[in-house]
Order: structure tokens, then C-alpha cells, then sequence
């Protein structure tokens, strides 16, 4: 049998990830559909990581538990990051380069703005940086409880769609799905990031010796309110949103601005 032959009959290998950590509801939605479409790989946190953006373990050790939660081909928790659990795959676990790195499903939404600190997001951004075609799925609903029915086809047809296309390089995917009902769901829309914030809070408060603590609050505020091409105007309509997103932070548009500074 030539080798070609045997690289088109070898499964794709698929690293899942996520930043609610190993056991959370999401994961196990997300590892269900991948078993159907290649070899997994789980490499997720030991516990939630929510919120940690793009964060690296430089300051303490790392440790990684080989579990069997999900019967896939290899699967561990790790006491890190999102972030550093794509890096321990790529780089201790994987026996070569997945043909596909997915993180999620993420309890609650990942759009605009909160791209940034989306731990979710930064272990798609981390698949990107190392040339692995990935994508980052949230469903806009933070219960527990939450039902991935209609994000399970979700899930499976835009991986599909990547794994036959691939991505351009440094791009992945930040793949938001409304809180409906399937054929609730209107279709999916490319889109771009809506400009939009966090008007934040500190609420102080005082612990029982009178010395005070703060509880991080805000609110959300989207300053591209009925622009159609945004992440958020699809899902308050129904679409599950497609933002393509790159680790290039750039601001292409301002160096010649600046270069006229002379500095």
C-alpha cells in the first residue's frame, strides 16, 4: 500500500481543550462530537480558569494527571492554563501535530470585547501561534445546566467545514452560539468583533475584622448598537456568530500615522 493511501485513510487527531476545567459540562459536549470526526487528545485544567486570558505558568511547576473521563485515545488534566495546556500537548503529549485544536464549549459568551480575556479564546489563539487550524466555541448561557444540543451540530459542522478548508495561517476561530433551541437558530454569520466594553466597578466591602475586600462588577456596553456586520448584533438575532480572529496585535493602521511624529 503506498503511503499515500495511508495518510488519506489515517484519522484526524484533535486536541480538545477548554478553560471551565476537565470535568465541566462543555467539555464533555465538545469530546462527543470530535469522537466522531478523528483521534481526541483532552488536555484541559485540573479545575475552572475563567477569565485568564492568555496567562503562562512561569512561577510555579506544572503537573499533568493522566484521567479516563472520556474514553478517547489520551486524556489528562493539568494543573495550568488553557494556555498551557495546548503548550503541554504540542509539546510532551501529542505524538505529532493535531490536524485540529478546539477549546470549549465555553459556559457563557466569548464576543466582542471579551475575546480578550477569555481563557476559552487564548487556547484557540495558542493553537493558531503553533500553525494548528483551530477554533474557540461559547454558548451564550453560564448555567450548569446549560443544553448543548443545538451546539453539538453547531460544533460539528463548522469543524468539518475547517478540517476540509484549513484556516489562513495565524487565524482561528471564535465561534459564539445563541442560547436557542436548534431550529431556533437562523444560521451563522462571518463577522467582525463589535466595539464594545466593560464599565466596571469595585464593590467594597468589609470581612467580619473590618478589613475590606472588593468584588470585581460592571456592565456591559456595546458602542456599535444595530451595525449588522458585528458579533453582537448576530447573536441578539438569532445567529450564531464566526469571528475570524489573529494573535497579530498590530495596528496597521496607525505606523504611518506615528512614523509622521519623526520620534
Amino acid at each position: 500500500m503506498s503511503i499515500f493511501v495511508i495518510m488519506k485513510k489515517r484519522k484526524p487527531l484533535i486536541l480538545v481543550t477548554n478553560d471551565d476545567g476537565i470535568t465541566a459540562p462543555g467539555i464533555a459536549a465538545l469530546v462527543e462530537v470530535m469522537k466522531t470526526l478523528g483521534d481526541v487528545v483532552v488536555v484541559a485544567p485540573d479545575k475552572a480558569q475563567s477569565g485568564m486570558g492568555h496567562a503562562i505558568t512561569i512561577n510555579a511547576t506544572l503537573r499533568i494527571n493522566k484521567v479516563k473521563i472520556y474514553d478517547v485515545m489520551d486524556e489528562y488534566s493539568c494543573t495550568g492554563t488553557p494556555v498551557d495546556c495546548v503548550k503541554f500537548a504540542v509539546n510532551k503529549i501529542l505524538p505529532r501535530k493535531p490536524d485540529l485544536c478546539v477549546s470549549g464549549i465555553n459556559h457563557g459568551a466569548n464576543s466582542s470585547i471579551n475575546v480578550i480575556y477569555s481563557g476559552t479564546m487564548s487556547a484557540a489563539v495558542e493553537g493558531s501561534i503553533e500553525n494548528i487550524p483551530s477554533i474557540g466555541f461559547s454558548l451564550c448561557d453560564l448555567s450548569i445546566n446549560a443544553d448543548f444540543d443545538a451546539s453539538k451540530k453547531i460544533v460539528k459542522k463548522v469543524s468539518e467545514s475547517v478540517l476540509k478548508n484549513g484556516l489562513p495561517k495565524g487565524v482561528c476561530l471564535n465561534v459564539n452560539i445563541p442560547k436557542l433551541k436548534f431550529d431556533e437558530i437562523k444560521g451563522i454569520k462571518i463577522c467582525r468583533q463589535a466595539k464594545a466594553n466593560w464599565i466596571e466597578e469595585l464593590d467594597e466591602r468589609f470581612d467580619p475584622h473590618g478589613k475590606p475586600y472588593y468584588w470585581l462588577t460592571g456592565k456591559f456596553e456595546n458602542f456599535d448598537k444595530d451595525q449588522k456586520d458585528t458579533d453582537i448584533w448576530a447573536l441578539e438575532n438569532n445567529y450564531v456568530s464566526i469571528v475570524p480572529t489573529q494573535f497579530d496585535m498590530t495596528a496597521h493602521k496607525a505606523i504611518k500615522e506615528i512614523e509622521k511624529w519623526k520620534i
